[in-house]
This record gives structure tokens, sequence and C-alpha cells, in this order.
């Protein structure tokens, strides 16, 4: 069988499954529609839509720096110089892969290369290097004394909360925020106001997709396409992805010879079944009815996202 006869008896079965939903979706009840399902897509390619609500690689570390200097110009008010955790910059990296392991391993040159290493090929950068602080400067740091344990005090959410709160400590004359500098960067830069909305929204809505789109019965009906093919391939009773690794014992050898002929076969199986495409597909459409359900305060957490950006702006 030819790979574009393949491709097409694939796209058929996907067009099956996605009927049988279509009814109970059209007034955002039951299953939604599939829409288009893409054959067996590249992980890289895949654009979910509360992606665009997720900050990339490069954003993140272009916000960790803000962080940096918010919380510095904190320490600063109590005299003190602040110099951020130093190490090796982490090496230069192509576009992130961030949906990678979504579905458990899917690439399939990977798969032969490395079985289930994540970290294989990949530089590890040296691990942050904190300067050493006085006791005072500890104390403004973290919000608490040398050697106590927890947080000392209130920890409100918002930096309008805090503005407000005592901490109970003091380093000379100057009132110690609660929870010290340190949180007092990521309040400023996150949620500065009690309105705002908590950084990990969206990502707590995708979660919520993807369990939703693992109970749907079209990625249920695959998943058992997926589990038969492995079991025919010799690895029998695995149900979903995410437990191949721990069911076959592979955790303490996860490149080794047997890890790598099952990740070929898993990988094997997931493609017979498009089972990338069609559970992809899935979570998009429940993302679509969350996205939908959620509005309001989607778009507060875009405008709060875009305050970010030009507050790093200002800073830079």
């Amino acid at each position: 069988m030819t790979a574009r006869r393949t491709a097409a008896l694939l796209l058929l079965a996907t067009a099956l499954l996605a009927g049988c939903a279509r009814a109970g979706a059209a007034d955002g009840a039951g299953e939604p529609a599939l829409g288009t399902v893409a054959v067996n897509p590249p992980t890289a390619s895949l654009a979910l839509p509360l992606d665009a609500y997720q900050d990339s690689d490069e954003e993140n570390r272009r916000m960790d720096a803000v962080q940096d200097r918010l919380t510095g110009q904190c320490m600063a008010r109590f005299g003190f110089a602040y110099r951020p955790p130093s190490g090796a910059p982490a090496p230069a990296a192509p576009a992130a892969d961030r949906h990678r392991y979504l579905y458990g391993l899917a690439d399939p040159a990977y798969a032969a290369r490395y079985g289930y290493d994540k970290d294989a090929g990949r530089l590890q950068p040296a691990k942050p290097r904190r300067a050493p602080l006085s006791d005072s400067a500890y104390t403004v740091m973290y919000g608490e004394r040398p050697g106590a344990r927890g947080v000392s005090g209130p920890d409100p959410r918002s930096q309008e909360e805090a503005d407000e709160a005592d901490s109970g400590l003091r380093v000379g004359d100057r009132r110690v925020p609660p929870g010290g500098c340190e949180r007092e960067g990521y309040r400023r830069l996150y949620a500065p106001d009690k309105d705002s909305v908590d950084l990990l929204y969206a990502f707590g809505l995708a979660s919520e997709a993807h369990t939703r789109a693992g109970r749907d019965s079209r990625v249920r009906a695959v998943l058992a396409r997926w589990s038969d093919c492995l079991a025919k391939a010799g690895y029998p009773g695995i149900a979903t992805p995410y437990d191949v690794v721990e069911q076959l014992g592979l955790d303490g050898d996860r490149a080794g010879t047997r890890a790598v002929r099952a990740a070929v076969a898993d990988v094997a199986c997931k493609r017979s079944v498009n089972l990338v495409g069609v559970w992809a597909a899935a979570e998009a459409a429940y993302q679509r009815r969350l996205i939908e359900a959620h509005a309001q305060t989607l778009a507060r957490y875009g405008e709060q996202r875009e305050d970010r950006f030009r507050l790093a702006a200002a800073l830079s």
C-alpha cells in the first residue's frame, strides 16, 4: 500500500469519526466537531488555539530578566545590590517544539536513535549560583530570617494587596515586603492588581482541554487501536502513551536497546492510526470551546500579558 493511499484511508477514517459527534456538537453539548484533521503531523507543526496565550521560550527568558530587575529595584530600596543567579547561559536552540511529548513520543527518527531519553543530545546549562547574602540581605530577599522555616507572615496574591500588608519584618527603618523582594518582583510583573488573572490560567484551560480530549470517544477509539497495534508488536496491556516507559520497566535505561525497540514500535503504531492527528484535532476543538466559555477572562489575561511586555520594554 502506498503512503498516499494510506494517508487517504486515514483521512476517510478520521472523517467518519468526526461525523459521529457532529450532531451533538452543534449546540455546544456533547463532543465537538473535529474540523480538519492532519495526517501524522509533526508535533512541531501543531498550533493549538490556546498557544496564543502562552509565552515562547524566548519570551520566558525575557520575563525572567524583567523579574530579576524588579527584584533588584526592591533590594536597592534597602541599600543592597542584587545580582541574579549566575551560571553558564543556556545554549542556543532552534525554535522549541512545545508539543513534542503532548501525546507521548511521536518522532520516528528520534525514537530510532534515542528511544525514550528526552534529554539525549542536549547540553544542560550549569546550575545557577547565588551570591552569598548577609543575614539582613537574606531577610529582605526572602521575607524571612535566616534559618526560619516557611514564609514569615502573610503572602498576598497581588502587589496591590501586598502594599497594604505587614510582613512583621523590618530591616533598618524599612518594612520588608511580604515574601521578600523575590516575591515582590514576581507580583509586580505577574500580579500587580487584585483583579490580575493568574499566570497559569491559560495553562489550566489547556490542561482541561487535554483531559477532555483524552476522554473523547474518537480519541479513545484511536488509543484502543494504538494499544492493539502495540500488543501485536509484543507489548500488550498498554492503555496510553504515558504508560509505556513504566509498564515496560524502561525508567532505568530509556535509551537502551529495549527502549529503542519499544519506542520505534510505539511511534509506528501511533502513525498507523493517526493518533497525533486525531488527538490534536480533538484537543483544538475542546480548546476552542473553552476559549469561548472563558472569553472575558482570557481577554483580561491577554491585556495583562501585553502590559508585561510594555513593562519589559520600559525596563530594557
